[in-house]
């Protein structure tokens, strides 16, 4: 996947005299493999709510990031880590009430299954946990993960996100499938081909003498382009993973946490229960922590060999914090609220899409919306280029908004949870007036 919107020092124009010498200091201090958003960079100092806000008090509208799921620096959420913090920090080893108290609380917004929890501190680690505890149970190392797929950056889960790009060599025991690309399946049922796929991959493996593990997939397919539909279109696949004797494992670090707007987790849009749910990001609102939950068997199957410690994995800070995180999505009704702004932001993006001939599809769920931005209706050649022109159009217009899929064509609308329809109508009228100028 090409990022469109990355910031080229040789090709940058309009950068102001303090901000490049921060960029400068920022090469010499952190080495190349960084990247910053924008071909003109924000640099930020504060965030409140739906608002990040440049060293110049200029206010953007966060129409992208997910991490600050109920809101950047939601008051609930920094006063109980401040309460916390001042009272008690300490790892796992020790009996501790908040760790019991927020497993009981979370793992209730799971189906029944799903009775058991171990905590890390990201995403990437929650699925490293996932895979050693899916290959202790089955006994395989198969994995089976989509093209452009973005799963961690621990070295074996980087080997299962091909969007990492071709630096990330792809092992032998893992085999990746095409996304459910409804828009482009011309008319194909999405589920049983994203199944056959599947089907595919596993008899690839088992003719290559590997036993397949487990099925990892993000449910909404964020990397891949914003896949949400037709509900129910992952059940075949689940089930052909399970035949072959392996685990299907979804990973809820971007679709979780009420985001789609129809529950508490993507995968129950698809009527399924997994085996294995990690999840991140969102659950402390930017304070990293990040958990595996799974059925108790398989979690036997990995405890009985495997001793497993994380300083700070559960820990009563993080705890805390995603106790209040949890607060605040069922205080303010941020699922409904997910349902409905992302309704009526679906709505304003398909009567932009009536003058606007470049967007070709508009789809997701709830507050995740994926954009398709095409050359031509009838080819739907993609647009990238356009794409990255927009992408920086609003961001000269103070809206921030970024682009995923296999041809970087794809907006990647993801803002916090307390978005409202005033905050839509900003976002769809200055694409509209981006768009107007493309």
């Amino acid at each position: 996947m090409t990022m469109i919107n990355a910031f080229d020092a040789d090709a940058a124009d309009g950068v102001t005299a303090r901000d490049r010498a921060l960029i400068e200091r920022r090469a010499r201090l952190l080495g190349p493999a960084y990247r910053l958003f924008y071909a003109n960079p924000v640099h930020l100092v504060r965030g409140e709510g739906v608002w990040l806000y440049d060293a110049d008090g200029e206010a953007y509208l966060d129409v992208y990031n997910n991490v600050a799921s109920v809101g950047h620096c939601h008051p609930h959420v920094v006063a109980a880590l401040s309460r916390q913090a001042a009272t008690l920090n300490t790892h796992t080893r020790y009996l501790t009430d908040g760790i019991l108290d927020y497993a009981e609380r979370l793992l209730a917004t799971l189906p029944d299954d799903l009775a058991q929890v171990m905590f890390t501190c990201t995403g990437s680690e929650a699925n490293d946990l996932a895979y050693r505890a899916a290959r202790a149970f089955t006994g395989g190392t198969g994995v089976i993960v989509t093209q452009l797929a973005y799963h961690g950056v621990t070295i074996a889960i980087s080997e299962l996100s091909p969007s990492l790009g071709d630096g990330i060599a792809i092992p032998a025991q893992v085999r990746t499938v095409p996304a459910p690309d409804a828009y482009r399946a011309k008319n194909a049922d999405v589920g049983e081909s994203f199944a056959a796929q599947v089907r595919a991959a596993i008899a690839d493996m088992t003719a290559h003498g590997i036993k397949p593990a487990a099925l990892l997939v993000d449910t909404i397919f964020s990397s891949d382009g914003v896949f949400a539909d037709p509900t129910g279109f992952l059940a075949p696949a689940v089930a052909a993973i399970r035949e072959a004797g392996g685990l299907f494992i979804a990973d809820e670090v971007q679709p979780g946490f009420g985001r789609t707007g129809s529950g508490m987790w993507g995968f129950a849009r698809h009527g399924v229960v997994p085996d294995i749910v990690t999840m991140g990001k969102p659950m402390g609102n930017g304070h990293p922590m990040a958990a595996m939950v799974a059925r108790p068997d398989i979690l036997d199957a990995f405890g009985r060999r495997t001793r497993y410690f994380n300083t700070f994995g559960g820990n009563p800070v993080s705890c805390a914090v995603g106790m209040a995180v949890l607060d605040v999505i069922e205080q303010e009704a941020l699922i409904a609220n997910a349902r409905d702004v992302g309704a009526y932001m679906s709505d304003g993006l398909r009567a932009l899409a009536q003058r606007h001939e470049i967007i070709g599809d508009v789809r997701g769920a709830g507050l995740f919306i994926g954009v398709e931005l095409v050359r031509d209706r009838a080819t739907k050649a993609p647009a990238t280029a356009e794409t990255a022109r927009l992408v920086n159009g609003l961001r000269d217009k103070r809206v921030l908004i970024s682009a995923a899929g296999p041809f970087a064509n794809v907006l990647k609308i993801r803002p916090p949870l307390v978005f409202s329809r005033g905050h839509a109508d900003r976002f769809l009228s200055a694409m509209d007036e981006v768009l107007g100028s493309l």
